[in-house]
């Protein structure tokens, strides 16, 4: 039971972060928060480590596994924020949902895995829940929605990549390794768009990485309770915090198409995630 509850508080707290960085990205570019977000996570979670994980603080053992995983995550979260910076954050999460359904689509080619006509009908359906969202010909397709979906993708392979680890790395030795990688990137880049900041939008970039390094724990110490295949669809519960956040803080609400899309997406990932668990 423990693991369900911090699971679930896990996922519940992420789109504080998300608002956070929404709001930041209407003063500063994106790529700061993004910054901003790599470079506290670290400053916050590697005494964690030290304080809660020091034994299990080795260097990886699948360095090239581990760094294609950190540049898909990375990715990941650059396309996240530049959405969220432009649509609402239920639009940007739910397209975003799409990555369990590439997941199964990548895990053919990939993973040489067999997806039966049960989970190839919950890609459809979970596919026309996307096109139902975005609504091509109908309303005018951007770059924030098609960004969106390549953060879904990148995750997707992000989870390709984290399945071909085989489990030989600790959680939080990846959760520091994935944050130095991205921060290595990041600091490459932001300084194009660098501007000074004020001391209010370090708090705030500094209490985005606390909600996210929190989040990210609770996941982490329910993974270590409870198997990761029965706790992945609780990923959803991800999507009332942050339809609370976006219609509290930015009188966002989602219309009657985005949940609709949502539906049909969050119905055809648990339906997929069951035929994973199943042995036919």
């Amino acid at each position: 039971m423990l693991a369900y509850i911090l699971n679930i508080c896990g996922w519940l707290l992420l789109p504080f972060m998300d608002g956070i960085a929404k709001y930041l990205s209407t003063e500063i570019h994106f790529l700061q928060v993004v910054w901003g977000r790599y470079f506290f996570m670290l400053v916050i979670s590697i005494p964690l480590a030290f304080i809660f994980f020091r034994k299990e603080l080795k260097f990886p053992k699948s360095l090239s596994v581990q760094l294609w995983r950190s540049f898909f995550l990375f990715l990941s979260t650059v396309f996240f924020f530049y959405a969220i910076s432009i649509i609402s954050l239920a639009e940007a999460l739910t397209l975003a949902f799409v990555s369990p359904i590439i997941v199964t689509v990548l895990s053919i080619f990939y993973l040489k895995e067999k997806v039966g006509i049960h989970r190839w009908l919950a890609v459809f359906i979970g596919f026309f829940g996307v096109l139902i969202i975005i609504r091509p010909g109908f309303i005018d397709l951007n770059f924030a929605s098609l960004s969106a979906l390549l953060a879904g993708i990148s995750y997707a392979f992000y989870i390709l990549y984290t399945r071909k680890l085989s489990f030989t790395d600790s959680a939080f030795v990846t959760l520091i390794f994935t944050g130095s990688i991205g921060f290595l990137i990041i600091s490459m880049i932001v300084p194009l768009v660098w501007i000074n900041l004020s001391l209010q939008q370090v708090l705030f970039l500094i209490l985005l990485a606390s909600i996210g390094t929190l989040g990210h724990f609770f996941i982490i110490l329910s993974l270590r309770l409870g198997e990761a295949s029965k706790l992945a669809p609780l990923g959803y519960f991800e999507i009332s915090t942050n339809i609370l956040v976006g219609y509290v803080f930015f009188d966002d609400l989602p219309d009657i198409w985005i949940y609709l899309g949502l539906l049909l997406i969050v119905m055809s990932g648990i339906y997929i995630f069951i035929r994973e668990n199943r042995k036919t």
